[in-house]
């Protein structure tokens, strides 16, 4: 039996991307969604104008919108990065995270401090999610 090819996931609930990718892309039963910042996807405008809290509400909400669009849940997510632009927002970005991924088994992180994110953006978080 031939394999599906990897497909294009896109929904109008999450922002545009801003470069040559997709929001998310569905390779067999893995759903590989990419990092999303702080858009509102309505207006394209960011989100919380530097407070972290606001940011990550928004980059979950973006993220829950995209794995949604590929009928799955934030329950199936098996795996996250976490993008900082300071460290010391750990706590408060972690205290949203867990809101959002209380379901089921927490999936395995990585969170890393960078020097800079796409719009001045605080914060950025990508997943890979199982639809098996």
């Amino acid at each position: 039996m031939p394999k599906e090819p990897a497909k294009a996931i896109s929904t109008k609930l999450a922002p545009t991307p801003v470069g040559p990718y997709n929001q998310a892309v569905l390779a067999g039963e893995w759903l590989y969604c990419s990092g999303q910042i702080a858009l509102n996807p309505d207006n394209g405008l960011m989100v919380g104008r530097g407070n972290v809290e606001e940011e990550t509400r928004q980059v979950l909400s973006n993220l829950k919108a995209v794995l949604n669009a590929a009928g799955a849940n934030t329950s199936q997510v098996v795996r996250t990065t976490i993008y900082l632009v300071d460290l010391k927002d750990f706590s408060k970005v972690n205290a949203i995270y867990a809101e959002t991924f209380r379901d089921g088994i927490s999936p395995a992180r990585a969170c890393v401090e960078v020097a800079a994110l796409p719009k001045d953006g605080r914060v950025e978080i990508d997943c890979v999610a199982w639809l098996g």
